[in-house]
């Protein structure tokens, strides 16, 4: 009896001992609590808490990596798309953190998701497709702004995917092959007015220096006398004969 008694005597001091002593990492913190009372956050190192009188809380201040689940968001535009996210937050005051709200990880999810709803659903396709960096500051921000009230930092916001229906798909092809076709046009169009544009420019010079009209034809006769073709034969007026020969009227 007398070594059963020593024996639950030894296990309760070393119990007691673990109880007090507490060692924490360089990246957790304590919160501690007096009577129920918030008393003050320790760590990292070697601790005491006074067994029966406080109550401690650890507290993690890595950075939390977490998945937003898909979400179902109607757009401005009224397309209705799946989109998940991944946010990087981390606590930055473990009082707020413990005090302040009951769960802090599964309020920063709830929130997480609701913020990214409401973000998403005030902008169109377009931009969810072409502006994720923006998007991702909008969000981020928001987010940022909401928890601080926790004690927690978000420090990224990042959109992974944006499934889209795919009827929708078809639709977005069709509208980028017309753009594309629209481009193309337009650059031809372009290329036509600086044709045009060279054109009259090269009928004043000529129209103001007789003599280079006359080069150009006998430059036109060499180039086709050089291909094997058909004779051809082109009328020449006399008065350009005599340009050409310097022939005084």
């Amino acid at each position: 009896m007398a070594i059963s008694s020593l024996f639950v005597g030894v296990v309760l001091f070393v119990a007691l001992l673990l109880y007090t002593f507490r060692i924490l990492r360089e990246y957790e913190r304590g919160v501690i609590f007096t009577l129920g009372r918030f008393w003050k956050v320790k760590g990292p190192g070697l601790i005491i808490v006074i067994p029966f009188i406080q109550q401690m809380v650890k507290v993690d201040l890595r950075t939390v990596v977490m998945d937003v689940p898909s979400q179902d968001v109607i757009s401005r535009d009224n397309v209705s798309v799946k989109v998940n996210a991944v946010i990087y937050f981390r606590v930055i005051d473990p009082q707020k953190a413990i005090i302040q709200v009951e769960d802090f990880l599964a309020a920063t999810s709830q929130l997480a998701q609701t913020t990214l709803r409401s973000v998403l659903g005030q902008h169109e396709l377009d931009d969810m497709l072409a502006e994720r960096d923006k998007l991702n500051k909008d969000i981020q921000a928001l987010l940022d702004q909401q928890t601080d009230a926790w004690g927690i930092k978000v420090a990224n916001v990042e959109i992974k995917h944006v499934d889209i229906d795919e009827s929708m798909v078809r639709a977005i092809a069709r509208q980028a092959e017309a753009e594309r076709e629209r481009r193309a046009k337009v650059i031809h169009a372009e290329g036509e007015m600086q044709a045009a544009e060279k054109l009259v420019e090269a009928a004043k010079t000529l129209n103001q220096q007789p003599q280079s009209l006359q080069l150009r034809y006998l430059q036109t006769l060499t180039e086709i006398a050089g291909e094997k073709s058909s004779t051809i034969v082109f009328p020449l007026p006399l008065d350009s004969i005599g340009q050409m020969f310097g022939r005084k009227s």
